[in-house]
């Protein structure tokens, strides 16, 4: 794999939670905390023991599972691509946000304060409060810096405030005109397809509705083309109320925030829905997740009229939905068949082409070769692997089987009751565990490369529950190398080596005794 630093970022996922209520207040915490960078073009491999919240993650990422905290971007479409609401909402709000930032920041330089004059046992126990303080007051900095940048320090917000409302507006007509054009150009792509028809089948044909259709995107274009300059030059006034702060440092520091990504946690539910076609999902269960009462054809090609790439009843339905089955290694004739008349691994392709009918850029495969017999996995591995290379796709490659993921994956993340623990290359996660729990994983694969191999090392105890999970490294339960401090302080997410990173108290110590 290249390295990570010249790869583009396609989802950054930060401090992400997922939790689902309980009875009296209490919750289960799925995902405590995540941030990792997934980067296109590649496969993420997630792994871990069932129950550690691997699918849930997969699910929150793709919005649906409605993320409880933290920040999850997608760099696949920018703000002006999508013109969301909160864009508007917060250059609207900016005094009201600012002053909640700064009363945050204050309660986190309190506890700074405070924290230092503790003993170190003392310190133990006030570690998470602090932590979580200062998690808030970044959080909401970036909810403004994201979007304004340096302006979060500017007294005068009112000509900030106007420039960029001005810039929403004009993308909002510019996305309004968008799916206006989609609906259009499925209209006529699929009048061009009857006529083409027509005349090869030697009919008389009517070139009229083709030409109206297409004067109608003619026009369409040219109004975008339109907006698309005046958006321009809305971007050029922001830029003119930037340049006198060129100079000053406090400006750039939170200037360097700002990005062009969608935070995918705060768009409405019709914003998300106009996503749903880059960000798909392959399911663990070829049979559950198949309707039984639609054929392979319908199953397919539902995903494309959603999302209005096609009408219902569109004469090039067929002749599409053919094309992606060709690509998944499915037979034309199994297009009228329906989910019972195949097989486990016939299923999945089907689930694949479904996925993959609407030409997305991110794919979550949850589990997608568990359920499949290990012939089987291995062809549809491949066929995943041939699919990436085509399309160049973006993978979430959820199991709990290592020696799958070391096989298809680029980096590998290891999850502990919903907290990541290890992040590595596929190849130095082998080679090099740092994290106890990993090495574990690892030393409980069967192999028959050393016939001298001892008796698998199984990991003693249960994972406790994600309702009352322990303090501190929620690993400490289960680990050999457990001390003190991982008893009360959650450790930090650290690289250890380049691009290699861990939440170990221990860390340093294990590198060391790795090496030595």
């Amino acid at each position: 794999m290249a390295n990570v630093e010249n790869k583009e970022v396609l989802l950054r996922i930060s401090n992400l939670k997922q939790y689902f209520p309980l009875k009296k207040g209490r919750f289960v915490k799925a995902n405590d905390g995540i941030s990792i960078d997934i980067y296109k073009g590649e496969t993420f491999g997630l792994v871990g023991e069932s129950g550690c919240g691997k699918s849930t993650l997969g699910r929150t990422v793709l919005q649906l599972y409605k993320q409880t905290y933290g920040r999850t971007t997608y760099y696949g479409r920018t703000l002006g691509d999508l013109a969301p609401k909160y864009m508007l909402d917060t250059v609207k709000n900016l005094p009201k946000l600012r002053t909640k930032w700064k009363e945050l920041e204050a309660k986190k330089d309190q506890l700074e304060a405070e924290y230092a004059k503790l003993s170190e046992t003392e310190q133990y126990a006030k570690h998470a409060a602090l932590d979580e303080a200062r998690k808030l007051a970044e959080d909401a900095k970036l909810d403004m810096t994201k979007i304004i940048g340096g302006f979060v320090i500017v007294d005068d917000l009112a000509p900030v405030t106007a420039a960029y409302e001005s810039y929403y507006n004009v993308s909002k007509q510019i996305v309004n005109l968008a799916m206006k054009r989609q609906d259009i150009q499925a209209d006529h792509d699929e009048a061009a397809f009857l006529l083409k028809q027509a005349k090869k089948d030697g009919k008389g044909a009517d070139q009229g509705k083709v030409n109206s259709l297409a004067a109608q995107l003619k026009e369409i274009n040219q109004q975008i083309a339109s907006l698309e300059t005046q958006q321009k030059q809305c971007g050029k006034e922001i830029d003119a109320l930037r340049a006198p702060y060129e100079d000053n440092a406090e400006f750039q520091k939170y200037d360097a925030d700002r990005d062009d990504g969608v935070d995918l946690t705060r768009l409405t539910y019709n914003e998300m829905r106009q996503l749903r076609r880059d960000m798909q999902l392959i399911f663990q269960d070829p049979y559950s997740s198949l309707n039984p009462r639609m054929s392979v054809g319908q199953i397919i090609s539902e995903g494309m009229q959603a999302h209005k790439m096609l009408k219902k009843n569109d004469a090039r339905m067929q002749e599409m939905v053919l094309e992606i089955m060709e690509q998944c290694g499915l037979a034309p004739y199994f297009l009228h068949r329906f989910p019972h008349q195949f097989s486990g691994g016939q299923r999945q392709r089907i689930g694949i082409a479904r996925s993959l009918a609407t030409h997305p850029k991110f794919v979550v495969c949850d589990e997608a070769v568990s359920a499949l017999d290990v012939s089987i996995q291995a062809q549809i591995i491949n066929l995943l692997q041939d699919l990436k290379e085509q399309k160049n796709l973006t993978y979430l490659f959820i199991t709990h089987d290592l020696s799958v993921v070391k096989y298809i994956s680029d980096r590998i993340g290891v999850m502990y009751l919903g907290n990541m623990v290890e992040l590595a290359d596929s190849q130095e996660i082998f080679d090099n565990p740092v994290h106890p729990y990993t090495e574990a994983l690892l030393n409980a694969i069967p192999t028959t490369e050393n016939e001298e191999q001892e008796d698998l090392q199984i990991l003693e105890g249960d994972i406790p529950s994600p309702v009352n999970p322990p303090k501190g490294c929620k690993f400490h339960t289960r680990c050999s190398y457990c001390t003190e401090i991982c008893k009360q302080v959650v450790p930090e997410w650290e690289e250890v080596s380049p691009n290699h990173f861990v939440a170990c108290h221990h860390k340093l110590h294990r590198v060391k005794e790795m090496q030595g």
